[in-house]
């Protein structure tokens, strides 16, 4: 966090020798003599000593000038004391500041209360494409160095660097030209024309439904304002000054970017909330599904190979206001400011370019108390794409160092000035005066509140501290329960509190093990208490968990199928996850003990096929009608098989006077045999072939049962559910068949038991 002043001034030191003898009285040169050497050097040995001294001493000065300058970095990082130039404060007239107008570009006369403001280097993403078509926003494009000098997007403003320096901005004269600070231009350009709300945004997110107001509260008065309290983070504990609020919203074990790495193990849930009423949240921050807004330490060490990240969070999750005195990170790519807090905006430019819009974060939350503005955090409100490209560990250099330090800085931080913007300027400078940016940034903060009056600009009033008043005391009846969900995260490296041990090292390996590979999951019981707990469980282990059940369920993301003609619907999946090693079926009437699935062999089928009560093989003659049906369906289906498969099949069936019949509670799928199978699914069609027929006659057509893996072969399998589950239940076996689950109650129930194989589901319940 702390910043080295890059320009720093040199030691003051003497003149070169020549100068000071150009300036003695001529009486003190002496006079010509002769030139034999050693008188000369005889008489004027004391001079030659002097000169070789004074030499010496510059020589000298300049050394340790050079070697105080090289290491100023690592000193300025442990003690801000080792600052040589104090930040001079600029003298502003803030009563005669002339007006900025739009003169050259073609949009002097546009004016859109709503913008969308975002930095290009690129042609237009696809996401900024949908950006443009939200009906109400202008999207505003503001270019740098690598921007394609052809950049065109139809129905967005475009500033490139040319029109940008014609704009008479003073913050032009800060900004580099390579960076998405520049942002800076357009946040002044935008109020300019007429803007109320700024919505700060990159170019590779997507915003949810299409709709920036299904969270974001875009209208805070009027009819459209959303008249309502806000559930609120408790001020109970004045120790407190930072939280996470990934864990609000379902993600414990994830932190935002600018979060003190000290504070990463706070993952406890909150004991009560208080509330707040709405119509003040001047910034609001939104959390972002896919890739979230995480740092290098997360983005590194909880990253497998060149997968990109798909993180959900908690969609139902209320969104939750910070009270004066507790913090949290803010971005630069998914937050809306209200015009009470565009001073806000300004990105500082004496930071690492990834430290820039946290630093701001943090230095705008404290001015917001000075007007009685409050920042509230929304659930996901945009779908951010991971490009599985390198995270930048030294662009984030000013982060890591001190931001806990600068947390505590702000909170404790008071000013006794009587307006608004001078408060700015004073907090400007102690941070600099701290070594959280340089002087650099307090000259750039007197240029930015000068632009946004002569853009005309409105300063917000003040309002009195909440902080420096006493604190009333939380009654029962204003304490408000909320319990934050425990969704299906990252665990590839670093458990949830920073201690790698035994268990953790179990889940990396089985999440190394089947990262890869998908389950697919049929729910028979009601997903509505038991869709999110599957996900629980499974999602921690495998690729993704797909749910199937009789009746679609959007909000859960439970997709329609048959159970009895599960078959018809796995190709689709299939397709959709082209890169995955394998797939594996599951009936959520068996219980999956994955930890005991590791000796398994990834390239061949898996089935029940020596579990004699789920496989069975039945005679056709003096059978029931289904069976004849059923026999006589499989026995055109083989007809019609290429040579391979009815080779396979016709040698391990034999006379095919007997129907083989499979539960099919679970079973899985190389990649290698996707393709045969899909095939077999399109030789069936549309007959009326019964899942428990279809899929043992699959399996002996695609391979020889010598050649299935035996992994199933000690499962527990009974026909009928025992009244004590405990006593069914073993951690040793594979699988466990029959387990139902209908609620979270028992969903607990079994999670406690299966805790006996993998500790760590405890931390579930």
């Amino acid at each position: 966090m702390l910043v080295q002043d890059r320009n720093g001034s040199a030691p003051k030191g003497s003149k070169p020798s020549r100068d000071r003898a150009a300036s003695l009285p001529r009486s003190r040169i002496p006079e010509t003599k002769s030139l034999d050497f050693s008188a000369w050097v005889s008489e004027n040995l004391y001079k030659l000593l002097t000169i070789v001294l004074l030499v010496a001493t510059v020589a000298g000065l300049f050394y340790f000038r050079n070697a105080a300058e090289g290491t100023a970095a690592l000193l300025c990082i442990e003690s801000t004391q080792a600052r040589s130039v104090k930040p001079q404060m600029p003298r502003i007239n803030w009563n005669d500041i002339p007006a900025i107008l739009d003169k050259s570009s073609p949009y002097a006369n546009f004016r859109s209360e709503k913008w969308i403001i975002v930095s290009v280097s690129n042609y237009p993403s696809d996401s900024l494409r949908k950006l443009t078509k939200l009906k109400g926003w202008q999207v505003l494009a503001v270019g740098n160095s690598k921007t394609p000098k052809d950049w065109s997007l139809k129905a967005a403003i475009y500033l490139s660097l040319e029109m940008q320096a014609q704009l008479g901005f003073r913050v032009l004269d800060f900004l580099p030209f390579d960076s998405y600070v520049r942002k800076t231009v357009g946040y002044l350009f935008a109020i300019q024309h007429g803007a109320k709300k700024i919505f700060d945004i990159d170019d590779r997110a997507d915003v949810v439904d299409d709709d920036i107001g299904k969270h974001f509260d875009v209208e805070l008065v009027g009819e459209s304002a959303r008249q309502e309290v806000i559930l609120q983070y408790s001020h109970e504990n004045p120790n407190r000054t930072v939280v996470n609020p990934y864990i609000h919203f379902g993600q414990r074990s994830v932190w935002p970017r600018g979060l003190p790495l000290e504070n990463v193990g706070e993952i406890e849930r909150e004991e009560f909330y208080t509330e707040v009423f709405g119509g003040r949240q001047f910034i609001q921050q939104g959390i972002s599904n896919g890739l979230p807004d995480v740092d290098s330490v997360f983005y590194f060490t909880r990253k497998s190979g060149l997968e990109p990240f798909d993180i959900r969070f908690d969609e139902r999750a209320p969104k939750v206001a910070l009270p004066q005195g507790t913090m949290a990170p803010l971005n630069s790519f998914n937050t809306i400011f209200q015009s009470s807090a565009f001073w806000g905006l300004m990105l500082p430019v004496s930071v690492s370019s990834m430290a820039s819009d946290v630093i701001r974060g943090y230095w705008a939350q404290r001015l917001l108390w000075e007007i009685g503005g409050y920042v509230v955090v929304y659930p996901p409100t945009i779908y951010r794409y991971d490009r599985a490209e390198a995270y930048p560990f030294s662009e984030e250099k000013d982060l890591h160092v001190n931001v806990g330090r600068l947390i505590k800085f702000l909170v404790t931080w008071r000013s006794t000035k009587h307006r608004f913007f001078e408060k700015i300027m004073e907090l400007s400078y102690a941070m600099a005066e701290e070594g959280f940016w340089t002087e650099r940034d307090v000259k750039f903060t007197a240029a930015w509140l000068q632009d946004l009056l002569a853009v005309r600009y409105q300063q917000p009033r003040l309002m009195s501290l909440e902080l420096d008043r006493p604190r009333a005391n939380i009654g029962h009846g204003d304490r408000k329960e909320f319990v934050a969900q425990k969704l299906p995260s990252v665990h590839l490296g670093v458990d949830e509190i920073g201690t790698v041990n035994y268990e953790i090292g179990n889940l990396i390996k089985w999440r190394k093990n089947f990262g890869n590979v998908v389950l697919i999951m049929f729910c028979s019981g009601p997903v509505e208490r038991t869709a999110l707990e599957w996900r629980l469980l499974y999602g921690r282990i495998f690729k993704t968990v797909i749910i199937l059940s009789q009746q679609k369920n959007v909000d859960l993301a439970v997709e329609k199928g048959e159970l009895d003609y599960i078959y018809r619907y796995l190709p689709k999946l299939f397709n959709r996850y082209t890169s995955a090693e394998g797939f594996l079926f599951l009936q959520d009437n068996t219980i999956l003990n994955y930890w005991n699935l590791l000796q398994a062999d990834k390239s061949k089928l898996w089935i029940t096929d020596k579990v004699s009560k789920s496989w069975t093989s039945v005679s056709v003659a003096g059978s029931s009608e289904w069976i004849s049906k059923q026999a006589n369906l499989v026995k055109k289906v083989v007809d019609t098989m290429p040579v391979h498969f009815q080779v396979n099949y016709k040698e391990s069936v034999g006379s095919g006077e007997s129907l083989k019949i499979c539960e099919s509670e679970v079973f899985y799928v190389p990649r290698r045999f996707v393709t045969d199978f899909i095939d077999l699914v399109n030789l069936v069609g549309k007959l009326d072939v019964h899942h428990k027929v279809t899929i043992p006659m699959f399996f002996l057509a695609m391979d020889s049962p010598q050649n299935f893996d035996p992994v199933f072969n000690p499962m527990v399998y009974e026909e009928t559910q025992p009244n004590n589950l405990t006593t069914l239940y073993s951690a040793e076996a594979p699988a466990v068949h029959p387990w139902s689950v209908s609620s979270e109650q028992e969903f607990i129930k079994l999670i406690r038991v299966m805790a006996a194989g993998d500790p760590l589901l405890l931390e579930l319940v």
